[in-house]
């Protein structure tokens, strides 16, 4: 799997000697309710999802450059896709230590260029629960155009408000002329 590198961070695979620092911020109630998972009870735990869930295909976690820590996830969650679809969705958690710094953007902005240029997805999407209002700055800074609203539920509530976006390659490419 690639390694991908941003001003701050590292995206790279997960390692299982990065259980204790994915505990150490997935164990925060703040973190996994507002994506839909449970916190995190214990490092063996969080070895099994590094195991299972972080091992998949395209899935990173982000590095911080300077201290070499794991502080966050982010990847593309292979959401179950039409025959023949070329999309893929991003996903992300990041530790509340580092809220408000702005890396989720660089994280996600790095994940956009892969899944265009090397992954050749055509479309890019990303959701968020109503209520995360800091996931929807992230998704919005990033240029995804909003389409709709569907009720899902998960192990914290039934019917959640939940808002997706996406980023078709051709807005992509425009923007990155554009910008570039």
């Amino acid at each position: 799997m690639s390694v991908l590198e941003t001003e701050r961070t590292i995206l790279r695979p997960f390692q299982e000697a990065d259980a204790e620092d994915l505990y150490r911020y997935a164990r925060d109630p703040r973190v996994g309710p507002i994506a839909g998972w449970k916190p995190h009870e214990s490092v063996e735990e969080s070895r099994r999802i590094i195991q299972t869930v972080f091992a998949s295909p395209n899935v990173f976690a982000v590095v911080d450059r300077e201290s070499g820590h794991v502080i966050g996830s982010a990847g593309f969650v292979s959401r179950p896709q039409e025959s023949g679809s070329s999309s893929d969705e991003i996903g992300y958690a990041l530790d509340p230590a580092w809220w408000g710094r702005g890396l989720m953007p660089e994280v996600v902005e790095a994940l956009v260029r892969y899944g265009f240029e090397e992954l050749d997805l055509g479309a890019i999407w990303c959701s968020h629960y109503e209520e995360n209002r800091r996931s929807r700055r992230v998704i919005e800074k990033c240029g995804f155009r909003y389409v709709f609203t569907e009720q899902i539920s998960d192990e914290f509530q039934a019917d959640r408000p939940t808002r997706f976006y996406v980023m078709l390659r051709p807005d992509w490419e425009r923007r990155e002329t554009a910008c570039g």
